[in-house]
């Protein structure tokens, strides 16, 4: 009779436990973020041909939905230029045998803000991120793959700063 009494309290007690997180969670405010919301209609962006940042800024500005990029920099509310975009590898550590151990990986982009007549809302800046790496002999092409996914997670990072930055100047 008493193990019965005891599970049942166990599972009033674990019911209460779960009712009562579940009310927390829903009444913390937590929402996932979500893109900046741009204040001007119409965007140019200056890019390289190629850049891997310029095609994620496109593709993150296109989604935001209220802000259409336009071609042309005359018809545009704002313009974002891409100064410089560089990857940067260098070695920190070494092992006993005098082989890289460790890496530092880092990311380098320059741009300024340009709105209506004025030439710099946001004068040339440079954002730097970084992440550190430790590799193997071994495992050569796995860091390889581990490299691309740092500094494509970089990327979105500072994709994501930038677009902040835009959506402060409230037109």
């Amino acid at each position: 009779m008493n193990a019965r009494r005891n599970l049942g309290r166990r599972r009033l007690l674990l019911a209460l436990l779960a009712g009562s997180a579940a009310l927390v969670a829903s009444g913390c405010g937590f929402a996932l973020r979500r893109s900046a919301m741009l204040p001007f209609d119409t965007l140019y962006l200056s890019v390289a041909p190629h850049s891997q940042l310029g095609d994620e800024l496109r593709r993150t500005v296109l989604a935001g939905g209220a802000t259409q990029l336009v071609t042309d920099p005359a018809r545009a509310a704002a313009r974002l230029e891409i100064i410089k975009e560089a990857r940067e590898k260098e070695i920190v550590g070494f092992s006993a045998s005098g082989r890289p151990r460790e890496y530092r990986l880092r990311l380098r982009v320059s741009f300024r803000i340009a709105e209506g007549s004025n030439p710099e809302v946001v004068p040339a800046t440079e954002l730097v991120l970084h992440r550190d790496m430790t590799t193997t002999d071994v495992q050569l092409l796995s860091k390889e793959q581990e490299e691309e996914i740092l500094y494509h997670d970089m990327q979105s990072d500072l994709v994501d700063q930038i677009l902040r930055r835009l959506a402060a100047l409230q037109g």
